[in-house]
């Protein structure tokens, strides 16, 4: 049987955004797949999967461990001998890309957004880019989640074929299936991310604390994974009534159940945002910023807001509109977004990306 290597950095985005694309390789290939250890490993073990256990520094600079981990790569491929890898996320890219180039691989790289490292002019992103052109040279096909980071790449003269624009990871719409509406006599909002500035939480709270005081049938909710910094902040703001905070939620469903609209700040560089995706799916109107990753998703005023980035002001005043809507309104908006992904953001998409791009690469060997 033809085996299949997939090189990502964590279980959770493993499982939850590329489950079902694991589920049709497994009906045809073995899949190994490489990562560090965590919650989700049994759930992708259960699919099939074979596991082989990789550390990976996610947000580290440390060379060192980066070292390791490309002599890690090396060994995994020498081992397996896969036919085909898979490579998710910055470090899997670049230390597996080259691994795969320098073992003659063949090797499929998919660019989930930029990162702030890459983002960010100065010597760290020099050396990320030098690396990615070096580690993308001899890919297949590069996967691009959206235009911008497509065109960063061409500009950079990174690649210069061999690419593809996908939808992001797309959304299972069985899963993340159309919700009721829920009665406006109390609105509830939305933000599900890391709780992490670059991600708008700064502009969420501000925003939170001005609308609560004007509106008090508003409830405004927080769903994440918290950074140090935020804690004491998010337990005050808590105590004094403005927001509620669920921290991490394996299921988001319940949330989206009862919410009227997802409000999703970000600044951060995202490759195609999964929480406007899912969001869209239940039939929630969305607000979110002038980003690429983001404004892919909206039609400005026909299913959500586009709005300025690190603009508090321009958050509350979109807030402000949205609550003018009566509740035919805004459940328009949600059916509407609901509409766009049906169309444009179908997982079966991308799965169908992928299966084709491998069957053509079997096929030739």
């Amino acid at each position: 049987m033809k085996k299949i290597l997939i090189l990502a950095n964590n279980d959770v985005g493993l499982y939850k955004f590329r489950k079902e694309l694991i589920q049709e390789l497994l009906k045809k290939y073995e899949v190994y797949i490489s990562l560090p250890e965590g919650e989700f490993i049994t759930h992708l073990r259960e699919l099939g999967c074979k596991f082989i256990n990789t550390e990976i520094n996610r947000r580290g600079t440390n060379p060192i461990s980066d070292l390791k981990l490309f002599s890690k790569y090396r060994k995994i491929i020498s081992g397996i001998r896969p036919d085909v890898v898979l490579t998710y996320t910055i470090k899997p890219n670049i230390y597996g890309g080259i691994a795969c180039r320098l073992s003659k691989s063949t090797y499929i790289t998919n660019i989930t957004g930029l990162g702030s490292a890459v983002e960010n002019k100065g010597l760290l992103q020099k050396i990320i880019l030098m690396l990615y052109k070096l580690s993308m040279r001899k890919a297949n096909t590069i996967f691009f989640q959206n235009k911008e980071n497509e065109n960063f790449f061409i500009k950079n003269k990174l690649i210069y074929d061999k690419y593809k624009l996908i939808p992001g990871s797309g959304v299972n719409l069985h899963y993340y299936n159309l919700l009721e509406y829920p009665p406006d006599q109390e609105i509830n909002f939305l933000f599900i991310a890391r709780i992490m500035k670059e991600k708008g939480i700064d502009q969420y709270l501000e925003a939170a604390e001005y609308i609560k005081y004007k509106y008090p049938n508003t409830v405004f909710h927080v769903l994440g994974e918290c950074e140090e910094a935020y804690e004491n902040k998010l337990n005050n703001m808590e105590k004094n009534g403005i927001i509620k905070y669920h921290g991490m939620q394996s299921d988001v469903r319940k949330f989206h159940r009862k919410s009227h609209c997802t409000i999703h700040p970000t600044y951060y560089p995202e490759g195609m945002s999964n929480v406007l995706l899912e969001s869209a799916a239940c039939g929630r109107p969305i607000i979110t910023t002038d980003r690429s990753g983001c404004r892919e998703i909206v039609d400005h005023g026909v299913n959500g807001y586009i709005i300025e980035e690190k603009n508090s002001q321009a958050l509350i005043n979109t807030i402000e509109n949205f609550l003018k809507l009566n509740f035919d309104e805004k459940k328009k908006m949600g059916l509407a977004g609901r509409s766009k992904i049906e169309k444009e953001f179908d997982r079966k998409i991308v799965i169908g990306e992928y299966c084709e791009t491998i069957q053509k690469i079997i096929s030739n060997n």
